[in-house]
């Protein structure tokens, strides 16, 4: 005769002392270092820092996001142990502790291209502008000196974004003047060629500037310089 089945025990029913040598084995699979390499080289595969859903759909990523969570408590947790620094959430004593450590390793101030170069594990420049209002605001709270010059060519950039946003291209010398008729707040068109020591193809420069800050904050820019 068949050994007939026990019915399914119920969560109320699972013996504490056995859940936790299950769960004890199945966290012994992983090493928290191998854990912390798995996110690591997920995040240089995808570019950025990723999200639960997004290391679960990472086709070389060994583990679920669960196992992670197993181990360190939370998502963030592991991701800040393993020197990323969660995408939606990091503290401003986060951010500057970021700067700080970036630029010992730089061996100077940080700029806006070498947050860039760090994508995965550095913070978008973008939240930086978002939570600081300018990234000259946030050197200066993780205490580096900012000189006058760079400050100015931020300011500059970010309202070159602006315009090019309203305008839907990037703004060229003559859209520059209209605005700069509508808004006397805004760098006069010749003080932004002298950001760049007046040099031939300083606009150009400028435009690619504006560019880069446009696709820190996820614009589409063509190649025809119309933005999305």
């Amino acid at each position: 005769m068949a050994r007939k089945r026990e019915p399914f025990r119920a969560v109320a029913d699972i013996d504490p002392q056995e859940l936790a040598a299950f769960r004890a084995g199945i966290r012994r699979r992983y090493t928290d270092e191998q854990i912390l390499e798995a996110l690591r080289a997920s995040a240089e595969r995808l570019g950025r820092s990723p999200t639960m859903k997004e290391f679960a759909a990472d086709p070389e990523a060994e583990m679920h996001p669960q196992t992670v969570i197993e181990h360190f408590g939370t998502w963030n947790a592991a991701k800040r142990a393993a020197g990323l620094v969660p995408r939606r959430f990091a503290t401003r004593e986060e951010l500057v502790g970021q700067l700080r450590s970036l630029g010992r390793d730089l061996g100077r101030t940080p700029a806006a291209q070498d947050i860039r170069d760090r994508r995965g594990t550095m913070p978008s420049a973008s939240l930086y502008w978002h939570t600081f209002g300018s990234l000259s605001n946030a050197l200066r709270e993780a205490g580096f000196d900012v000189a006058v010059g760079a400050e100015r060519l931020e300011r500059a950039v970010g309202q070159g974004a602006e315009l090019a946003r309203s305008l839907g291209h990037l703004p060229k010398f003559g859209d520059w003047q209209a605005a700069r008729r509508a808004d006397p707040a805004m760098l006069t068109e010749w003080q932004v060629y002298r950001l760049f020591d007046a040099r031939r193809g300083a606009w150009a420069t400028f435009q690619y500037l504006i560019r880069g800050r446009l696709l820190d904050e996820g614009a589409t820019v063509r190649d025809d310089g119309t933005v999305a």
